[in-house]
C-alpha cells in the first residue's frame, strides 16, 4: 500500500471486482464527457489567440452638438399675471408663435396711456432743447453786434478823445501867446506911465496904452477859460472812452453769461431728453414682453406656470421648449484613467435604449444593431461626478442613425483602442494594465461628407 517494495501493482486485477469501477468504466457518456472537455480546452486555447479589439466602455445619454438645440426654459422678462395660453403641451410651433399673455401687476406700469404720455413728455422735453438752443443762438448774435458796435463806439470815443487832447494843447499854446502879450502891454503900460510922468507922453497916448492894456487882459483871461474848458472836455473825452469801453464790456459779459445758461440749461434739457427717451424706450420694450414668443421652431414641452391669474416673476421660467432641427450626438462620461486615449476623431460603437443590439466588445464587427460615432469634443476639467464628459456625433461614412432616437435617451458607447490577442487581454486586465494606445494614421476630419 505504501508502495516500498519494488514489485508493481496491477490496478486493473485489483478492481477488476469491483462492480462500481467496472460501471464508470463501461459506460460510454464518460468518455464522451472526456472527449468534450478536451475538446472545450482546445477551443479555448485556440480563442487565446483570437484578435481583441481594446475599448473603453462608458453610459452616456443622446443631446445635441449644438447649445441653441437643446432643450430650454423660456422665462418671463417681466413680473406678471398669466392671463391666457395660447398653446397646448407638446404643440408644434414656429418662430414668433405667441405662446402665452402676461399683464401687468406692477403699479407704476399700469396707465393704459404710459407710452403715450411718455411720448408727449419726450417731445415737450425735444421742444425745450430747441427753445434753448435758439436763444443761445440769439444771444451769439447779439454779441457779435456789440463787439461791433463796442468797436465803432471805442474808435469814435477815441477820436474825440485825440480831438480833445488837441484842443487842449493849441488852447495852452493861445494862452500862453495871450500871456506872453499881457505881459508885454503890462510893460508898454508900465513905459508910458513912466514917459506920462516926465511929461514926455500925452494923458491920450497914456489912456491908448492902458486900453491895450486891457484889450491884452481880456483876452488872456478870455482865451484862459477857453483851454480850461478845453481840458474839461480832455477829461469828458476820457471819462466817456472809458464809459464806452466798460459799458460794452458789461454788455458783452451779460449777453456772454445769458448764453452760457441758455447753453447749461439745453445741456440739463438734453439729459433730461435723453433720460426720457430712455424711459419710453423701456416702457416701449417692456410692452413687448407681455407677449412670449416662440424663439425657433419646435415643440412646447411642458409648462412650468400652469393656470389662468397665477403670477410669474421676473426670470422665472414659463415652459420648457424642444427645438424641431436640431443635430443629434451622445453625451458619454468616462474615467480620469482613460481619458489620456480619448482624442477627437476616434471611432466609437453605440448602443441606443430602444434597440436592440447583440454587442461583442472585443469584436466590433460581429457586433449587431450599434452605430458608428466619432468623437467631436471633450472636456479638459471633470465634472461634477468626477469623470469627463465627452461629446459623439454621427459617423458620415456609416449608416445613419435611427430618425425615431430622441434627446434624453440612454445609450452605451464603446470607444475602439487598438487589437490585441485575447490572452493579453486576458492578463492586461488580471494585473490592472491600461489598455495600449495608438493613433489612426489618417486624421478624421469632422466636416467631411460622405459621398
Amino acid at each position: 500500500m505504501l508502495n516500498i517494495s519494488n514489485n508493481s501493482i496491477n490496478r486493473e486485477e485489483i478492481l477488476k471486482d469491483q462492480s462500481a469501477y467496472q460501471d464508470v468504466m463501461e459506460t460510454s457518456a464518460s468518455r464522451k464527457l472526456v472527449f468534450l472537455l478536451s475538446a472545450l480546452l482546445f477551443v479555448f486555447l485556440v480563442m487565446l489567440f483570437f484578435p481583441w479589439t481594446q475599448n473603453i466602455r462608458a453610459r452616456g445619454k443622446l443631446t445635441t452638438l449644438r447649445p441653441e438645440n437643446r432643450e430650454q426654459n423660456i422665462h418671463s422678462m417681466i413680473t406678471g399675471r398669466i392671463e391666457n395660453w395660447f398653446v397646448r403641451e407638446g404643440q408644434l410651433v414656429t418662430k414668433g408663435d405667441t405662446i402665452v399673455f402676461i399683464s401687468e401687476v406692477k403699479s407704476e406700469y399700469l396707465d393704459p396711456m404710459l407710452i403715450e404720455r411718455s411720448t408727449n413728455q419726450t417731445d415737450a422735453k425735444k421742444a425745450s432743447i430747441d427753445t434753448y438752443v435758439s436763444k443761445a443762438q440769439a444771444l451769439a448774435e447779439q454779441i457779435a453786434a456789440l463787439e461791433k458796435n463796442q468797436i465803432l463806439k471805442t474808435e469814435q470815443a477815441e477820436n474825440y478823445f485825440n480831438q480833445s487832447r488837441l484842443k487842449v494843447l493849441s488852447d495852452s499854446i493861445d494862452f500862453e501867446t495871450a500871456l506872453v502879450n499881457y505881459e508885454i502891454a503890462q510893460k508898454q503900460f508900465d513905459r508910458q506911465q513912466t514917459l506920462y510922468d516926465q511929461g514926455l507922453k500925452s494923458l491920450t497916448e497914456l489912456e491908448q496904452r492902458k486900453q491895450k492894456l486891457q484889450e491884452a487882459l481880456y483876452k488872456k483871461i478870455s482865451i484862459e477859460n477857453k483851454w480850461l474848458a478845453s481840458k474839461n472836455e480832455f477829461i469828458n473825452a476820457k471819462l466817456n472812452l472809458s464809459v464806452v469801453r466798460n459799458e460794452f464790456s458789461e454788455k458783452i459779459a451779460k449777453a456772454k453769461s445769458d448764453r452760457m445758461s441758455a447753453l447749461s440749461d439745453a445741456l440739463q434739457a438734453e439729459g433730461d431728453f435723453n433720460k426720457l427717451s430712455i424711459q419710453q424706450s423701456s416702457y416701449t420694450k417692456r410692452s413687448g414682453f407681455y407677449y412670449i414668443t416662440a424663439p425657433q421652431d419646435g415643440y412646447v414641452t411642458k409648462a412650468r406656470i400652469t393656470g389662468i391669474g397665477e403670477t410669474v416673476k421676473e426670470g422665472e421660467a414659463v415652459f420648457s421648449f424642444i427645438p424641431v432641427n436640431y443635430d443629434l450626438a451622445v453625451e458619454m462620461y468616462v474615467r480620469p484613467i482613460d481619458l489620456p486615449l480619448i482624442e477627437e476623431g476616434r471611432k466609437v460603437q453605440l448602443q441606443f435604449d430602444g434597440w436592440p443590439a447583440l454587442v461583442f466588445n472585443g469584436w466590433p464587427g460581429m457586433s449587431f444593431g450599434t452605430y458608428s460615432g466619432r468623437i467631436v469634443a471633450y472636456d479638459r476639467a471633470a465634472s461634477p461626478n468626477g469623470q469627463f464628459r465627452v461629446l459623439v456625433a454621427p459617423d458620415p461614412n456609416t449608416a445613419e442613425w435611427p430618425q425615431l432616437l430622441r434627446l434624453g435617451s440612454g445609450t452605451y458607447g464603446i470607444a475602439l483602442l487598438k487589437k490585441v490577442p485575447v490572452w493579453y487581454e486576458l492578463w492586461r486586465n488580471l494585473n490592472g494594465f491600461p489598455p495600449d494606445f495608438y493613433k489612426e494614421e489618417a486624421a478624421y476630419n469632422p466636416d467631411k461628407k460622405s459621398k
